[in-house]
């Protein structure tokens, strides 16, 4: 994509001063050989996009993850002490989960691809003075454009004939009625949404015909030139990513921490060096959560699918948990906040049906014949629709009483007439140029013509007369055509108020039509200022502006939208979102989820899911690192007391990934806490970990190893050695399998979770438990783990011992909780 953007202009684009009205090129276009020579000098008509994310970059992306760097160096560490087994262990670990994340998200890459649709393929043109059809890409510089209805436009350009052209130009600039467009030259510097002499790339033109002289091809149109924009945008790390980051920092410090002081004792008494290497490995798989990268990618993963039954498609793992932390919602009104499809929602005037009766006379649009789809300018769409309501069809119209005599909307005029065969005329168009037509006092419809545009609707006169000539004609009424808000949309905004989100709708609407339905979405309320939920008129640079403004304030921005104008400030936010049905490919390209339905009430689902994943991945990495401080504890308490090792590398390595590592993979399948959307987001500098969960690992961890230490103790000097061990790997196992029962909720008491609303927990244990006692009696893991039978005395004694941890913990939740019923304070008596 090019960096510098002071380059000569391709022809005259939409900004240049106009000198002259005649294009170089004259009505006959150019001819075959200066088109060739034009196409070599400016280059294909072409947009260059982000180049697709290839599969082995993706692969790799997988290993920035630190806790990756971890595992790692304690697979290699492993490695060089011959420990064969827990290095590929390790190691094995290293790769499943950097293959769990990659096909995720190659999944979802190529989703993307699937969705691409917004290309103009080919253009009808004037070459050596007859029109012909070729590809959009040999479209060059001063070319001669044909329009007609449906036609995507292929490049800029100025139009030199209009008749009743109507573009649809959402995509680029967000105004969601047709755009009426004209010969009449625009002033200079005038914003996009206002330069009704110009076509531009990527739009389509929703009715009549035009001729056009190209102004810029490629990156030089406006599409382009946002192209460029997103070249500019920045890509931040996830608030995830910094957290585990700062996460994974503080473990590798305690790891380096307490290995040089265990290795510094060893050698202080005189252990022979490889014994004291064989204890600084044991710490430093003890200190590595291994199971944690796999918790993390499952726990994303599982979100991914399940936002994928609730209409979003995630492309980036991490931004499944950065939408839950989002204190603030960007989003484009048209196709998001509202459906996108034009509907008469106000009708004024003695009788309704007489007033949809003649205004569907007037329609040169049409409905199919199930009445489901329409074709044509969708204000006339929506008028056949609200007939289609009342049984007035179009189609019967001109079976019973055809059309005669027809005068096209025009837009200097700004109304159309048609005139059928019963002799009545039958008139609608813009309230100034058809009220001075009618022989009736306009006072009461001018106020109320003002009224329905205050709420932001586009307002039509209907009227009728007798004769051809649009003279002393009768009004009707006045129909009021809107876009309007998507129903689940304001329960959404509302849904995400109460959450401690902040809506703001960013749109290149007109200004009143963008402040009426912030109001009827509650976006607006009475007494706030406009300029701070509601941006109109907004152009792509706005939007990225806009988004920068609110990143430097400190608030996790999301941004959504549909249209090339939204792509830029799509890519700058921490987490973009695009449309699936309505967006355009560059826009999809730029996003890191993907609304399939284009429902803005699915982002709020997806913001719920996003805390939910948060919080499990918090509770889980609580729970790995309250088991890794145990085993810490339990293997510094030995070398402090001088004991032999009472766990082997081998047994810390089992325990970090199966009885550790399944109950957290199963912990992170909890569902949404009922009260997930009820408390205010996450502040962006929150870490992963703080005081709380510190002090908690702390607490859980000394009390699993004064237990596993204390029954080691007391084997040592009633047994030997291996009996020892058995009985302390056992015990700490079965303190780690029924702990995760506690770690559920950090402040719910187990039976007020729900035994049997995480099944899978449920199963874990239970298989956990049965392969913990089968270790101890297969002869092959007896020499493997260096081990011997445990019996089933010893076996209930373990599991005794193992409860301790989980019913102190419990029992702490209790007392808190009733301290603070003791502290709050009294609820005053009614009187």
């Amino acid at each position: 994509m090019p960096s510098d953007t002071n380059e000569e202009p391709q022809g005259r684009g939409p900004d240049s001063p106009r000198t002259e009205r005649e294009p170089a090129s004259s009505h006959k276009g150019l001819s075959s050989k200066e088109a060739a020579t034009r196409l070599r000098d400016a280059g294909p008509n072409l947009v260059e996009r982000e180049r697709p994310i290839s599969p082995f970059v993706l692969f790799l992306g997988q290993f920035k993850n630190p806790f990756v760097w971890l595992l790692l160096a304690a697979a290699i560490a492993a490695a060089v002490l011959r420990e064969v087994v827990d290095a590929i262990a390790v190691g094995a670990i290293v790769i499943i989960n950097s293959l769990v994340g990659f096909f995720q998200e190659y999944r979802a890459e190529r989703a993307v691809l699937a969705l691409r649709a917004m290309t103009a393929p080919r253009a009808r043109v004037l070459r050596d003075g007859h029109a012909i059809v070729i590809p959009a890409a040999e479209v060059v510089p001063d070319d001669v454009l044909l329009l007609d209805a449906g036609d995507i436009v292929s490049a800029d350009a100025r139009l030199v004939e209009a008749n009743a052209l109507l573009t649809n130009e959402a995509a680029l600039t967000g105004e969601s009625a047709p755009v009426e467009k004209n010969t009449n030259p625009a002033p200079d510097g005038a914003p996009l949404a206002e330069r009704r002499d110009s076509v531009f790339m990527g739009t389509a033109v929703a009715n009549g015909t035009g001729v056009a002289v190209v102004t810029a091809t490629g990156m030089k149109t406006e599409i382009g030139k946002i192209a460029h924009l997103l070249a500019t945008a920045q890509v931040d790390e996830t608030p995830l990513q910094k957290r585990l980051t700062k996460v994974s920092h503080v473990l590798l410090f305690l790891c380096l921490g307490v290995v040089v002081v265990v290795a510094a004792l060893g050698l202080m008494r005189g252990q022979p060096i490889v014994e004291v290497f064989l204890s600084a490995v044991s710490l430093a798989v003890a200190a590595v959560p291994e199971g944690l990268p796999a918790v993390v990618t499952i726990a994303l993963a599982l979100g991914v699918q399940r936002m994928v039954s609730q209409h979003v498609l995630v492309r980036r793992l991490p931004a499944v948990e950065t939408l839950g932390c989002a204190t603030v919602i960007c989003t484009d009104k048209t196709g998001t906040l509202t459906t996108g499809v034009m509907k008469v929602r106000e009708l004024w005037g003695n009788d309704h049906d007489a007033l949809i009766f003649a205004a569907a006379a007037c329609c040169d649009a049409e409905l199919d014949e199930d009445e489901l789809h329409g074709n044509g300018d969708p204000t006339e769409v929506a008028i056949l629709f609200c007939a289609a309501e009342r049984s007035i069809s179009r189609r019967s119209i001109e079976k019973s009483n055809p059309r005669v005599q027809v005068n096209p909307f025009d837009p200097d005029r700004k109304r159309m007439s048609i005139l059928r065969a019963n002799g009545v005329l039958y008139v609608k168009g813009a309230v100034e140029s058809v009220l001075p037509l009618c022989n009736a006092d306009a006072g009461s419809a001018q106020e109320t013509n003002q009224r329905m545009a205050e709420r932001g609707l586009r307002v039509l006169a209907v009227a009728t007369g007798s004769g051809p000539r649009e003279e002393n004609l009768q009004l009707l009424g006045l129909v009021g055509i809107a876009d309007p808000p998507r129903t689940e949309a304001i329960a959404a905004v509302a849904a995400a108020r109460a959450a401690g989100i902040r809506t703001v709708m960013i749109t290149g609407d007109h200004p009143a039509t963008a402040r009426a339905i912030a109001r009827e979405l509650g976006l607006l309320r009475p007494g706030e200022a406009p300029e701070e939920v509601v941006h109109a008129r907004a152009t792509p640079a706005d939007k990225l502006e806009i988004v920068r403004r609110w990143k430097a304030r400190g608030e996790v921005v999301a941004m959504t939208g549909d249209g090339v104008n939204d792509a830029p400030a799509l890519k700058e936010a921490h987490i973009g979102v695009a449309m699936g049905r309505t967006g355009t490919e560059v826009t999809r390209e730029a996003s890191d989820m993907i609304l399939t339905d284009d429902n803005f009430a699915s982002i709020v689902s997806a913001v719920r899911e996003g805390r939910g994943i948060f919080d499990n991945i918090r509770k889980t990495i609580v729970y790995l690192l309250a088991g890794n401080a145990g085993e810490l504890a339990v293997m510094l308490g030995a070398a402090l007391f001088g004991m032999p090792l009472p766990l082997l590398p081998l047994h810390l390595l089992w325990i970090n990934l199966v009885t550790d590592g399944l109950p957290a993979l199963a912990l992170v399948t909890d569902p949404v806490a009922p009260d997930a959307m009820n408390k205010p987001p996450r502040k962006p500098d929150e870490p992963m970990l703080s005081r709380p969960q510190w002090v908690l690992i702390g607490w859980t961890g000394l009390l699993q190893a004064v237990v596993t230490l204390g029954v080691f103790a007391w084997a040592l000097n009633a047994r030997d050695i291996v009996e020892a061990r058995n009985l302390a790997f056992s015990t700490l196992v079965f303190g780690e399998l029924l702990r995760a029962f506690a770690a559920r909720s950090p402040d719910r008491l187990f039976w007020e979770v729900g035994a049997f609303t995480n099944l899978r927990l449920l199963g874990v244990v239970a298989v956990s438990l049965f392969l913990q006692i089968g270790l101890h009696h297969i002869p092959w893991t007896q020499a493997l783990f260096q081990i011997g039978d445990i019996p089933l005395a010893d076996c209930a004694l373990a599991l005794g011992l193992g409860l301790i941890p989980v019913s102190l913990l419990e029992l702490t939740k209790f007392v808190r909780r009733l301290r603070k019923a003791v502290e709050a304070p009294p609820v005053p008596r009614p009187e």
